[in-house]
């Protein structure tokens, strides 16, 4: 009886962990697709090309990037297509992709 006990505890404990795997691994996928809808103007993994007009997102600090998404989407920045686009993003998303770009290397 304890045998089997520890097998069914086991046994749920790893379906658990791989329910929270699958969880991380379906955000990430999620935020990863997120974040490739800027890719049209800024880049591939955020990387703009060489001496593009559009900045480069990757490496961009996180607060820089979440102030300017805000002014974009508030109208206080203006710009050719921007704050339209900003509009689009809820509060959470402009955060995650904030988070994403910060964490991704310059070059």
């Amino acid at each position: 009886m304890k045998l089997l006990r520890a097998t069914l505890s086991a046994a749920l404990l790893a379906a658990c962990a791989g329910t929270a795997l699958a969880q991380d691994a379906s955000k990430a996928l999620h935020l990863k697709a997120l974040a490739a809808t800027c890719a049209n103007c800024h880049g591939t993994n955020g990387r703009a090309i060489e001496g593009s007009a559009v900045p480069g997102l990757a490496g961009m600090p996180a607060t820089y990037f979440t102030e300017q998404m805000k002014a974009f989407k508030s109208g206080a920045r203006q710009a050719t297509v921007m704050h339209q686009l900003a509009k689009g993003y809820s509060e959470a998303q402009i955060e995650q992709l904030a988070g994403y770009f910060s964490a991704l290397p310059r070059n």
